[in-house]
């Protein structure tokens, strides 16, 4: 096997994808493996491959850097285990065989000490952990906020990377918030169906015409939509409030 050490001097995570996973990536696929983006949100159409990606970019920190910690982070420990089932999937390339780091039900352990665990989206379950090296949050416009503000300083030691990865699921949340408002801090890739050439032009005119237009838009175009039963469209109440304007009553009264 070649020497992790060696391979992160001689191989960049794209090449090693195509090398070393049987992974050619394309040029979306080639933005979130680029070892330099160290907050990243990545918005994509249903079926793109964002968990495929995302595990070789796992895969890549874990095998390449000793001693690494690679936290996933998902609304259910099924999710999760999805995600480590690729992972893993990709390790057997490298010749390793997958085992668990004997701590966490869901993880991998691999021979220079590095670990990849995967946690279901319960606060109680994700406390505990430091020094992480890379942080992957899955399908995070459905985690909710409390939870996200609970993760983030597992950074803080490792100064660690932070990846938040999802198709959108309405204007609310903290993926929401970052993508619209988190400034440039972030690099941003938006993937839509039409863009992804594994997706046939017929079967998204079939969704399209199934799902309804709302559904269709923000599971295959990338947009964050509103729910078909609101009153109001929310950007029209977001430019109805105004700071300058005297409340009726008093406070306290």
């Amino acid at each position: 096997m070649t020497n992790p050490d060696e391979l992160a001097r001689d191989l960049d995570p794209i090449t090693f994808a195509r090398e070393r996973l049987g992974f050619d990536p394309d040029e979306k696929q080639k933005r979130v493996l680029h070892q330099r983006v160290r907050r990243g949100l990545l918005n994509c159409s249903r079926q793109w491959g964002k968990s495929t990606i995302t595990a070789a970019k796992a895969v890549y920190q874990a095998y390449s850097k000793a001693e690494s910690l690679v936290v996933v982070l998902s609304p259910s420990a099924r999710q999760s285990g999805e995600f480590l089932r690729k992972a893993a999937g990709f390790t057997r390339r490298l010749e390793i065989r997958p085992r668990g780091d004997g701590d966490n039900e869901i993880s991998l352990l691999f021979p220079n000490g590095s670990r990849i665990v995967g946690l279901p989206g319960v606060e109680n379950t994700v406390r505990g952990f430091s020094a992480v090296s890379l942080l992957l949050i899955d399908e995070a416009a459905r985690v909710n906020d409390d939870l996200y503000k609970a993760v983030r300083p597992m950074l803080a030691v490792g100064d660690g990377d932070l990846w938040l990865m999802s198709t959108p699921s309405g204007k609310r949340g903290f993926f929401y918030e970052e993508w619209t408002n988190g400034g440039d801090r972030w690099q941003r890739v938006a993937v839509t169906g039409a863009e992804c050439a594994r997706i046939p032009e017929s079967f998204l005119k079939e969704e399209r015409a199934a799902m309804g237009d709302r559904w269709f838009r923000q599971e295959y175009c990338c947009e964050f939509t509103d729910a078909d039963d609101g009153l109001f469209d929310s950007e029209l109440l977001k430019r109805a409030v105004r700071d300058d304007i005297e409340p009726l009553y008093p406070e306290g009264w």
